[in-house]
């Protein structure tokens, strides 16, 4: 069973890593763009922003929920990138004291979560343990983003096994959301972790095998990379498949980054 204080713990240290990167950024800086089109610096910030204060909504007023269903019903797929837009606009100092306010008062709200209560989302209710590590999950991503778009090299840590265990974990759902029947049967991950040791998710008998770097592996569930740019080998039509349209975010399904963008 997931430990939510230690998932909670490792997402306030994965936030402070971006923190760090942009607290001293000049305007030119946050006006940067990064990979994701359309979007600089400044809008991962304030999306990182926007989706604590939703997941607060959910968390401390789930009565309340139903209000932000109604919200993206009406406004449509631009939905999430209006939200970024609209926080990209406040001044930096402004939009950084925003998102430190919202994830510290996710972090307290998801504490105070009753145990085996499920929390309301945009894709299936989730707990507070799965809610807190789909945080640590799209932190890390946007995190990715920034650091792409500063070209700074992130040293993975130990705290990507959350994310590697949740992209396993929303295998089935990354298949829902592009029209297509789940596979039956079980994958068997096997991932290199940074400090040299193999993260194991699945049957060890799987017919279908996915071997690689834990690093990698999160790049393409978070679709930060190609799956053609990373080590990854996927051993089976199934798990080639998946590799395809694998993504651990909730939304349309995503485009994700064109082969060679990062070579």
């Amino acid at each position: 069973m997931a430990d939510l204080a230690v998932i909670l713990g490792d997402l306030a240290a994965e936030s402070q890593v971006i923190d760090d990167l942009v607290a001293g950024l000049d305007a030119g800086g946050w006006a940067r763009p990064t990979p994701a089109e359309g979007w600089t610096v400044a809008h991962q910030i304030a999306h990182l922003a926007w989706t604590d204060e939703k997941s607060l909504i959910s968390a401390s007023r789930p009565e309340d929920w139903q209000g932000e269903v109604e919200n993206l019903l009406s406004v449509g797929e631009h939905y999430v990138d209006l939200g970024a837009a609209e926080g990209a606009e406040l001044p930096p100092d402004e939009l950084l004291t925003r998102w430190r306010t919202a994830r510290a008062e996710l972090a307290k709200a998801l504490e105070a979560v009753p145990a085996g209560e499920k929390l309301p989302w945009y894709g299936p209710p989730m707990s507070a343990a799965s809610m807190a590590t789909a945080r640590m999950m799209e932190t890390w991503a946007h995190g990715q983003d920034v650091a792409d778009a500063l070209g700074v090299t992130r040293e993975p840590t130990a705290r990507l096994w959350h994310i590697a265990r949740f992209g396993t974990r929303t295998r089935d759902f990354a298949y829902k959301l592009n029209s297509l029947a789940p596979p039956a049967g079980e994958f068997r991950v096997e991932l290199a972790a940074p400090d040299g040791t193999t993260w194991a998710f699945g049957p060890a008998d799987a017919d279908q095998w996915l071997t690689g770097s834990a690093l990698d592996f999160c790049l393409v569930v978070t679709q930060r990379r190609h799956p053609a740019d990373t080590d990854l080998v996927a051993t089976g039509d199934e798990v080639a498949e998946w590799l395809g349209i694998a993504q651990a975010f909730a939304g349309p399904p995503g485009s994700g980054r064109g082969p060679g963008q990062f070579a």
